[in-house]
């Protein structure tokens, strides 16, 4: 059943998911791309500090041992010796495990950027079930990390053995070098395994970096359903949105036809389009208090019809209004003159007919 759980999984994660997932900690991470950054980082070191840290090396280790032929051996003296090699020993170390830590520090940051989330040192008591426990010990992500342990294991090997096969020949001439050219002939031989294994170790991070990222968004894939339920979740439910949306139309629509029904004239195309027009002593300016085209275009003239208001037809005029003016505008300068031909218009047969609908 979980399978076909997953075969379900077709789209890719949305963006919220992805959130989600990296505030967990469930990013898309390989530990070797850290491994070879630590690598070249303690090699660059000794490349540019060796001497510096062999001489110190050295003196260091004068310093203990002359120390400890000349110290009487009691509890005070003890400590006193302890502590001063402490005091000696951080100076000679600590640039060295800065680096490295410098380097595991970008290792991580240029794969997943700055992340700080302690969701993976929450406790999950359901870690605990042996059962979930024997699960993962036979799932298919387990057996990929054995595979790739193995391989990684064996090829790392073969490229240090390569690299000492190029130092075998080298050792038996050991036997004539004086004492002091031996530590130059192990840094050598310690540098050119390093090589081999940071440029076997680069490939297998590249590698396995591909292989997270795909098996991080194949992690993340969503089923059709769970995209459409964070979509209600963080839009609403498309048809309780709708049924507002028609809500609130069908009560626009009440309140334009309200004004339609108190309007001064209603200025038509005259099938399809419908303006309403309101004009009195206390308006700056004739305003339009509905508008319409096709269907609503009648109504507006029906409920006009239905309340006396003045239909009167004028094409452009009509499409002018309905394309610069909005609901509850005044109607811009430029249509004063044409406006107040129709309202004068309509005050003159207001005038002259009797009360009634007056249908031009």
């Amino acid at each position: 059943m979980a399978a076909g759980y997953d075969q379900d999984k077709t789209e890719p994660a949305t963006p919220k998911k992805r959130q989600d997932a990296r505030e967990k900690g469930q990013v898309a991470l390989t530990r070797e791309i850290p491994t070879v950054m630590i690598l070249f980082s303690g090699v660059i070191f000794f490349m540019w500090a060796g001497n510096w840290f062999f001489n110190s090396l050295v003196l260091f280790t004068r310093h203990v041992f002359h120390s400890m032929g000349s110290m009487q051996l009691t509890c005070p003296n003890a400590a006193a010796f302890l502590w001063d090699v402490f005091y000696r020993i951080v100076p000679l170390v600590l640039p060295l495990m800065l680096a490295v830590a410098v380097a595991g520090v970008i290792g991580h940051v240029v794969q997943i950027g700055f992340l700080l989330t302690g969701e993976p040192l929450t406790p999950k008591f359901d870690k605990l079930n042996p059962l979930n426990g024997i699960k993962r010990l036979f799932s298919i992500r387990s057996l990929a990390e054995l595979v790739k342990s193995v391989l990684k294991v064996v090829i790392v090997g073969v490229a240090g053995g390569l690299a000492l096969r190029r130092l075998i020949g080298q050792v038996p001439a050991l036997v004539m070098l004086d004492a002091g050219a031996l530590p130059g002939f192990i840094g050598h031989g310690a540098f050119l395994i390093c090589l081999y294994t940071g440029l076997v170790l680069i490939v297998l991070a590249a590698g396995d970096y591909v292989f997270q990222r795909w098996q991080h968004e194949r992690d993340l894939r969503m089923t059709k359903q769970e995209v459409k339920d964070e979509y209600k979740q963080r839009e609403g439910d498309p048809t309780v949105k709708s049924r507002i949306r028609s809500a609130q139309r069908e009560m626009a629509m009440r309140r334009m036809m309200a004004a339609a029904a108190e309007a001064t004239v209603v200025i038509t195309n005259p099938t399809r389009l419908a303006v309403a027009l309101k004009y009195d002593n206390q308006l700056p300016a004739p305003r339009v208090v509905a508008k319409g085209a096709g269907p609503v275009a009648e109504r507006i003239k029906a409920v006009a019809r239905q309340n006396d208001v003045p239909v009167v037809e004028q094409k452009p005029l009509a499409r002018t209004l309905f394309a610069m003016v909005d609901i509850d505008q005044y109607i811009p300068a430029e249509l004063y003159r044409a406006v107040a031909e129709v309202l004068a218009y309509v005050y003159r047969l207001r005038q002259a007919a009797s009360p009634g609908t007056a249908d031009i």
